[in-house]
């Protein structure tokens, strides 16, 4: 299938949808002047792989895409809402605003069409070839775990799995866990696993726990205040420690049934467990890796975007425009593109002011 159009978001997770809601607004057709390419079977970006137990930590509406809040959920019976709640809500909003995105199509490249700094780009997706004006990658990071090198990793004879692969605690139910990482996920894979496991939590450095009452809602606010205050040319340092832990009635839980208790991180696996440097060793069946995720920029490898720094510069009016490439806009990565936009109620302005430059260059 060949694409001709005027611009291709790569990705319809929330920072994909977010960028197509506004340039729909702005006037541009989907599925005509622009096209989504996703590479999941089915809606929700990333949401619909993630554990079954995670729950957001604000209620649904403060975790809500421009243009249409996320419908509402019971939070004083039932927490905060779940992933399924959040799918439900990104399936919806691409009906909503029928953004015709086409799945499933895996980007692989993005080049180039020739030496004309004008031209059009082009994005090859398998049996999908795209030419366009401008390309908006979104893809998120879901699709790069990372995982960090410590010495005995081959011999451990136990399972290792990575946050991104962890489903539910049933699967561990009986052994001996150990859970590596000091964020949000950490705690939250922590809480539910040690009702059926042994747990052991190791983080690098002491994890920083938020006050019981600060949730999403005071990160969001907080979040608006630093993204305002940056668009007028101040500094905000924003929550300090962003990745700091939101007390969810399950961490609270785990916090009160005493398991919260961090240990330093390991200096080595062993065949059975894990060790430290004093001589100390710990038995393990299992690891889980909380350790975070990297941009999945692998499309983009034949454009030579880095820089000296090892990092994409983005810039222009939206801050999301590649330096090095200005046919291209990157959306949704956190906060190197821009402050929260890897989170479903901050993503809205980087897509918002991408799709203002795209509009202003068209």
């Amino acid at each position: 299938m060949r694409l001709d159009t005027r611009v291709i978001i790569i990705g319809g997770g929330q920072a994909g949808l977010a960028t197509a809601f506004y340039l729909r607004r702005a006037g541009l057709t989907p599925g005509e002047d622009f096209a989504v390419l996703d590479a999941g079977a089915e809606p929700g970006g990333s949401w619909p792989h993630m554990w079954e137990g995670l729950r957001l930590f604000s209620p649904a509406t403060y975790s809500s895409l421009p243009g249409w809040m996320m419908p509402a959920w019971d939070e004083s019976r039932l927490g905060f809402p779940p992933r399924t709640h959040v799918v439900d809500y990104l399936t919806r909003y691409e009906a909503r605003y029928d953004l015709h995105v086409l799945r499933p199509h895996r980007v692989t490249s993005v080049a180039r069409a020739d030496d004309d700094p004008e031209g059009p780009m082009t994005v090859a997706a398998g049996e999908v070839t795209a030419a366009a004006r401008f390309v908006v990658s979104a893809t998120g990071t879901w699709d790069r775990p990372f995982w960090p090198a410590y010495p005995g990793m081959r011999e451990f004879r136990g399972r290792q799995l990575h946050a991104a692969q962890y489903q539910a605690p049933g699967e561990l139910a009986g052994r001996r866990v150990v859970v590596v990482g000091g964020g949000n996920s950490a705690a939250q894979i922590l809480a539910e696993v040690s009702r059926v496991a042994e747990t052991t939590w190791v983080t690098v450095r002491p994890p920083g726990f938020l006050p019981d009452d600060v949730d999403g809602r005071v990160l969001f606010a907080t979040a608006r205040a630093r993204i305002r205050a940056l668009s007028e040319g101040h500094e905000h340092s924003g929550v300090a420690g962003l990745g700091d832990i939101v007390m969810v009635p399950s961490v609270v839980d785990a916090r009160e049934r005493g398991v919260l208790e961090p240990h330093p991180m390991f200096t080595r696996l062993t065949p059975t467990g894990v060790a430290w440097a004093d001589g100390t060793e710990r038995a393990a069946d299992a690891v889980i890796w909380c350790t975070g995720f990297r941009p999945a920029l692998r499309h983009l490898t034949g454009l030579r975007l880095h820089g000296e720094a090892g990092r994409v510069e983005v810039g222009g009016p939206s801050g999301t425009r590649v330096r090095r490439e200005p046919r291209l806009y990157l959306v949704g990565y956190g906060d190197w593109v821009g402050p929260a936009s890897a989170t479903l109620a901050g993503v809205g302005p980087s897509a918002r002011d991408t799709a203002n430059d795209i509009m202003a260059r068209l």
